[in-house]
């Protein structure tokens, strides 16, 4: 601990002058290396504004930095595991797991796995319950992946919620969508829920295949154009919903059938086209 102290301490002392480009360009990356595997994520964001020198190691997404915090941090079963294949880089990795469920922020209901992106619902009689993720956006756009695997039920509805939207009431009911602080489409059903209501049938074709367990749902919220919209197999299914408030939107998920498991992982600006 004490050794790590020091290294942190050495860190900031080279922080301090990062107006000084001479000092922090005469730092080998070796030893930066070292430094910053040692330091938070948030000193390392600083640590990028000091020179080109540092900003070159810390936006390599690759670099051997992002690899030492992301197995640090995340479950070497998630690392093996296929979850992550939609998120390349080790960065992207890490980012993805700041951005998963909140352990704090679901219902009574629900937990989280010990991978930390995959959340299960506990076998409970006549209740639905949700789970809102552990970053919100007003700004911007965003996608994340959201991935059904367990039995969706008769009810299982993927979207978005502010705040003040309930995680858990009595009976089998499409929550999220419940009030005007939530908005989800209903996988089992195809049906948009916003306010208590039915907002039509989605994707827009009548045909359009249901929705497969272990399918990978992309969410896009564009918070400029206040719209949401899904993709399923990369397949643009059109925009769900207009005119969303200026407020900050949790990617959501609410669910009904005991011992389903869902995950999320957030993928970061959507890529055009």
């Amino acid at each position: 601990m004490h050794i790590r102290h020091q290294i942190k301490e050495k860190a900031m002392y080279y922080y301090d002058y990062r107006y000084d480009y001479s000092i922090a360009n005469l730092v080998p990356d070796y030893i930066l290396e070292t430094i910053f595997s040692y330091l938070s994520i948030s000193d390392l964001r600083n640590c990028s504004l000091v020179c080109k020198n540092w900003f070159r190691i810390l936006n390599d997404e690759n670099h051997e930095v992002w690899r030492y915090h992301c197995y640090k941090r995340l479950a070497e079963e998630v690392m093996k595991s296929d979850l992550l294949t939609s998120v390349k880089t080790y960065k992207s990795k890490l980012r993805a797991f700041f951005h998963a469920w909140n352990p704090r922020d679901c219902s009574r209901n629900i937990h989280i796995k010990p991978n930390g992106f995959t959340l299960h619902r506990n076998p409970v009689a006549q209740s639905t319950d949700a789970c809102r993720a552990k970053v919100g956006f007003y700004r911007g756009r965003h996608a994340w992946e959201v991935i059904w695997e367990g039995p969706l039920g008769t009810v299982a509805v993927v979207g978005i919620s502010t705040r003040d939207a309930p995680l858990q009431c009595q009976g089998y009911v499409g929550l999220l969508g419940s009030d005007e602080q939530s908005w989800g489409w209903n996988l089992v059903d195809n049906h948009l829920l916003h306010n208590g209501q039915t907002q039509g049938h989605y994707p827009l074709p009548n045909n359009c295949p249901k929705y497969q367990v272990g399918e990978r749902i992309r969410v896009i919220l564009d918070c400029e154009t206040r719209t949401l919209s899904f993709e399923r197999s990369y397949e643009f299914l059109g925009v769900a919903f207009r005119g969303l408030p200026n407020r900050k939107l949790y990617p959501t998920i609410s669910a009904v059938y005991g011992n389903t498991e869902v995950s999320m992982v957030y993928l970061g600006p959507p890529v055009d086209g």
